[in-house]
């Protein structure tokens, strides 16, 4: 998926893991939250980056003590109805501090950006096919 940071479509260095997938011995890596709380003590022995993937049910005190290992989190959007990614950004920012990446990644809409950056937001995963200027167009319709 493109990854918009800063208003700019970037190449994405970091690999989704699925829970069943091997960890590859290089370069950074997103895995589930039941992956990390089981293999927390490995992933941040790696050499490489490592961050956590949030679904909207899941909370995130059961990372908290580890947001300092942690580059990226990675909060799911299941549907546009769901708010509890945008609740789970501002604690991570404001209530935890938390400075790494704060990445919006499944039903990322164009009309929510605004939301989203004001939440903590500081990256999205788009859909392929959209553009910086389809972003950019939607934050300027909104004053």
């Amino acid at each position: 998926m493109p990854l918009l940071k800063n208003g700019k479509l970037v190449a994405d260095p970091w690999i989704h893991i699925a829970d069943e997938v091997a960890i590859p011995s290089s370069g950074p890596v997103i895995v589930g939250l039941v992956r990390w709380c089981e293999e927390k003590h490995t992933l941040v022995e790696r050499k490489n980056l490592v961050g956590v993937r949030l679904k909207a049910e899941q909370t995130v005190s059961e990372v908290v003590a580890d947001l300092e290992h942690l580059g990226v989190v990675a909060l799911a959007f299941k549907s546009f109805r769901d708010g509890r990614a945008y609740s789970t950004a501002r604690r991570l920012r404001e209530r935890y501090g938390y400075k790494g990446e704060l990445r919006a990644i499944g039903n990322v809409l164009r009309d929510q950006h605004l939301f989203m950056l004001r939440c903590g937001f500081d990256a999205l995963e788009v859909k392929e096919g959209e553009t910086e200027a389809d972003w950019q167009d939607a934050t300027d319709a909104i004053s």
